[in-house]
C-alpha cells in the first residue's frame, strides 16, 4: 500500500494490445516451413550442378558421411543414422543450405524493412515533442 494511493481505489488495469493480426501467425509458420524446403532444393541442385561442372568443392564436404566408432557398435543408433551414412555429399548439400537459407532470410528481412519503414507507424507520437529545427552555418574563415 503506497503512501498516497491505496490498492482498493485503483482503475482496473489497460487489457493489453492485441497484439499482430492472426494472418502474420500463419504467414510466420509458412515461411519456417517453406524456408528451409526451398533452401533444401536449392543447396542440392547447386552443389549436383557445381559436381557436374566439375567445380572445385573443398574435399572435406564431398563424399560419404563417416560416424564416429561408437554409433557402429550399436544396434539402436545405427539403424537410426545407418541411411545418412548413404548419401553422397552430404556435408556439401547441408553447407549449401544453410548458406541459402541465410541469403533468403536476409533478403526478407531487408524487404520487411523497407516495407515497415515505409507503410509503419510515424516516428514520433502524439505526446512527442517535434524534433528541433537548428540551423547550422557553414564556418568559413
Amino acid at each position: 500500500m503506497g503512501k498516497y494511493s491505496t490498492s482498493s481505489r485503483r482503475p482496473p488495469p489497460k487489457p493489453k494490445a492485441e497484439g499482430p493480426h492472426a494472418i502474420w501467425r500463419g504467414i510466420g509458420c509458412l515461411m519456417m516451413l517453406i524456408i528451409p524446403a526451398i533452401s533444401i532444393a536449392a543447396g542440392y541442385a547447386t552443389i549436383n550442378y557445381a559436381i557436374e561442372k566439375r567445380w572445385a568443392i573443398p574435399y572435406q564436404l564431398t563424399g560419404a558421411m563417416r560416424l564416429p566408432d561408437f554409433f557402429y557398435k550399436s544396434t539402436g543408433l545405427i539403424q537410426v543414422l545407418g541411411p545418412l551414412t548413404k548419401i553422397p555429399n552430404l556435408y556439401a548439400h547441408a553447407a549449401a543450405s544453410v548458406l541459402y537459407m541465410i541469403m533468403i532470410t536476409g533478403v526478407i528481412s531487408v524487404i520487411y524493412a523497407v516495407v515497415y519503414r515505409i507503410m509503419g507507424p510515424s516516428r514520433y507520437g502524439p505526446t512527442d515533442a517535434p524534433p528541433p529545427k537548428i540551423k547550422t552555418k557553414r564556418y568559413t574563415r
